[in-house]
């Protein structure tokens, strides 16, 4: 077999351009005749939009046209792509979301106007010039006061400012209710889950295109699905059909989910370059990006756990209050629902569960997916209260954990949130990060930072995780507005290389190199054969796009379907030229052979014999070596793990160190390791970023706070340790060819309850009586809670 090869952890292909400077991000493309717009945006995050005057800013340098509201009459509000259903059974209230302010100014950054002309610096002039008549609203920013009989209306024509009150599962209410009534301990927790801003490097991009001799539109942008953007953009908001509209997404320099989501920007380019047949370019500043692109997180909520006189766990009730902000971002809905309700159960036996989400419309910007989706705020309060648990119940909180697991012997297992896990193995993962953190000898290093004036604590969380967001049926009935399978077309050249068309679309995962080792794998040929081409609509299957760590699971089942097919065909081929049974050939490193003799043709002879089909049975065998497939999963992938974090804090002004983190996770089977150990360790950093530093603040009249990196402190080098990375406890997927599960958002997910738990384990083993701290554990929060 080759050795780059499923398993072997080859270096990262695209790197080569990335590194050298010679990707093309969208920014790098520059048509020919191409115009600049400048966006207008509000300042303020609530008024009555009166009027907008553009008539000095139109009579400016450069400028060719200024866009309102009222150029886009007739035009479609951008859609959201996922409807929940509340625990009344009634749809969620959905306003409409425009491209432009109509009417209200509804967050800071909302589009009040867009200047196209020749430059930029023209374009920024000109919106300058341009005057807005409004009348300042108050701002309703408080979830819990937004949802306050009275209270100031985000949108006049919603019956409040809740977008659906959902109950989950809502039969096990009863049962919960009575759990919690005999239970023998009862660990109660509110906490908050700090609202993100994303921050990939390289911000939004949008250039829009329009051929009038063909009638095309097309649209560059910055995307981790094109062909999701072209549905939702074609067909919901411009009215443009498919076959008139590609979309291309070229290099992307991360996304984080932030990316996933169709926005105003990409809309105005596409629609403007039509209007002005000339294209239309947008590059987002990173203060733009501070007030347009969609946070994440933003979740305050009530959990409470009940245990019985053994200690196991018999129930489990949240109540959450999720942010929408102004408006629903794409997949916004189903966040605080589906993807974070159904992992209420966690790792856990825990027989009931009970998840109530009210999500609420505020003078934010909107809020959806960023990186675990749901999943780390499920995994959060869950691990949070845990270890709160064992506190209160002078428990160990490792062996709280393992007593209470689901264990091997009980796969599949059906959870009380409707999801069946089909593998896993906690105590494994478990036992292997506790060896690797050395917990053994924690106490060892506990006295040595007591003698150094710190205080030392070690805190520990599991996390289960639900990947690859399908199948189709399913989602479907949870109200997904979208099937979620994923595709791939392998084509085979004459020569015998190979070309992958995919529906993925790689923002930094590695597709150009994990993919073809599969493929190198099923062939037994070098994987410098085969080349991977995504990112554009109009030559890759449709596909769904990445996000929910689908690439590999759903994108790569894809692709395996494709080459079976493409090997099935190679062997009747071979089968022909060699005079033998199609059932009798057999693919071997690169070479086909008639079982049992030694006839065999190379890889290479046969691909060259698709395309020369001189004697061809013609009714049994076609020309050619090209096939498509789409998969669409039977259920989702269950990633699991256990983090360990340690960590030093400063009793005289609340700084935190981290010192080591160990990440144990099963994975499935792993296509490429260091690509894997990448991705949990991006991940971490992420996690950190969040339990420790970032944090994204509005205040009362709905002015971000936090609007800048000199305001949002982002983790660097220095915040991070090294990073433990292990994947040897594999349970492979049941239902997948490949038997992966999918690594991208675990680190994001696991880790920030395991530095949680650790510096409220360093003040509450010396000393310190301290339930709770809410993220950003900043030193002014630690000392605050020291000193309390």
């Amino acid at each position: 077999m080759p050795k780059d090869g499923i398993g072997a952890s080859t270096k990262r292909r695209e790197d080569l351009r990335f590194l050298t400077g010679t990707g093309r991000y969208t920014d790098d493309i520059n048509l020919a005749k191409q115009l600049h717009v400048h966006f207008l945006r509000a300042d303020v995050a609530h008024a009555t939009l009166n009027a907008v005057d553009t008539d000095s800013a139109a009579d400016m340098p450069g400028v060719h046209r200024i866009f309102t509201a009222k150029d886009f009459e007739g035009v479609g509000g951008l859609p959201c792509g996922w409807q929940v259903t509340d625990k009344h059974g009634q749809p969620m209230q959905e306003p409409k979301h425009p491209i432009m302010a109509e009417g209200k100014i509804r967050h800071v950054g909302e589009i009040i106007a867009a200047v196209v002309a020749d430059s930029l610096d023209e374009a920024r002039d000109a919106a300058e010039a341009i005057v807005v008549d409004y009348d300042e609203l108050p701002a309703v920013i408080d979830m819990k006061k937004a949802c306050e009989q009275g209270a100031t209306k985000v949108h006049d024509d919603l019956t409040s400012n809740l977008c659906y009150d959902w109950g989950f599962v809502e039969e096990n209410k009863a049962a919960v209710e009575e759990a919690f009534a005999k239970a023998a301990h009862v660990t109660t927790l509110e906490l908050v889950n700090n609202r993100l801003v994303a921050n990939p490097m390289e911000p939004r991009v949008a250039v829009g295109d329009y051929t009038a001799h063909d009638g095309m539109s097309t649209l560059y942008t910055t995307s981790q699905n094109p062909h999701v953007i072209r549905l939702l953009m074609g067909a919901f908001v411009l009215g443009i059909p498919e076959h008139k509209l590609r979309v291309v997404a070229p290099d992307v320099g991360g996304g984080f989910g932030t990316k996933i989501f169709h926005y105003a920007e990409e809309a105005f380019c596409t629609f403007a370059a039509k209007q002005l047949k000339r294209p239309v370019k947008w590059t987002s500043t990173r203060s733009e990006a501070f007030i347009s692109d969609a946070h994440g997180r933003d979740h305050v909520t009530k959990i409470e756990l009940a245990l019985d006189a053994d200690n196991n766990f018999t129930a489990v009730r949240t109540d959450t209050y999720a942010n929408m902000g102004a408006y629903l971002s794409t997949f916004a809905p189903s966040v605080p629902t589906w993807l974070h309700g159904t992992l209420m159960a966690g790792n856990y036996r825990t027989p009931l569960v009970y998840v109530n989400v009210k999500a609420v419309f505020t003078n934010t910007v909107p809020v959806d997916a960023y990186r675990g989706a749901g999943r780390p705020e499920a995994t959060f309060q869950l691990e949070r209260v845990i270890d709160k648990a064992a506190r209160e119940l002078g428990v160990d909180p490792a062996e709280l954990r393992r007593q209470n697991f689901i264990t091997t012997d009980m796969f599949p297992y059906a959870t009380p949130v409707a999801v069946e896990y089909d593998t896993g193995n906690y105590h494994a993962t478990l036992d292997k990060a506790l060896e690797l953190a050395d917990v053994k000898g924690f106490d060892a290093r506990a006295a040595e930072s007591k003698a150094k004036g710190k205080l030392r604590g070690l805190g520990i969380s599991n996390y289960i995780e639900a990947c690859g967001i399908a199948p189709s049926n399913l989602v479907g009935q949870l109200g997904a507005r979208a099937g979620l399978y994923e595709s791939a077309t392998v084509r085979v050249n004459a020569t015998g290389g190979i070309v992958v068309m995919t529906g993925s679309h790689s923002h930094g995962q590695g597709h150009e190199t994990t993919f073809p080792q599969v493929i190198a794998d099923m062939i037994g040929i070098s994987a410098d054969q085969v080349e991977i081409v995504h990112g554009d609509t109009a030559n890759t299957p449709m596909g769904m796009g990445t996000y929910g760590s689908r690439s590999i699971a759903v994108g790569g089942s894809a692709m395996v379907r494709a080459a079976e097919k493409v090997i099935n065909k190679a062997k009747k081929i071979a089968a022909h030229i060699m005079e033998a049974s199609d059932s009798d050939i057999e693919l071997k490193d690169g070479k086909f052979t008639v079982a049992g003799t030694d006839k065999s043709l190379n890889w290479g002879d046969v691909t060259l014999a698709a395309y020369v089909p001189h004697n061809y049975p013609l009714d049994q065998i076609e020309p050619g070596l090209e096939e498509t497939a789409f998969y669409d999963p039977a259920n989702f992938t269950y990633p699991s793990g256990t983090y360990i974090c340690e960590v030093e804090v400063d009793e005289d002004t609340g700084k935190v160190d981290v010192l080591s983190f160990t990440a144990a996770d099963d994975f499935g089977n792993v296509i490429n390791p260091m690509i894997v150990e990448g991705q949990v360790q991006g991940g971490v950093g992420q996690g950190i970023g969040q339990a420790l530093l970032e944090n994204c603040s509005y205040d009362a009249d709905g002015q971000l706070l936090s609007a800048s990196y000199m305001d949002y402190a982002m983790p660097r080098a220095a915040d991070l340790p090294m990073i433990t990375v292990d994947h040897s406890c594999q349970t492979p997927c049941t239902h997948n060819p490949l038997g992966v599960k999918g690594c991208g958002e675990a680190g994001a997910i696991g880790s920030p309850p395991a530095l949680v738990n650790a510096v409220l384990d360093a003040l509450n083993r010396n000393g310190h009586a301290v339930a709770h701290i809410d993220m950003p554990l900043s030193p002014s929060r630690v000392w605050s809670a020291m000193n309390k």
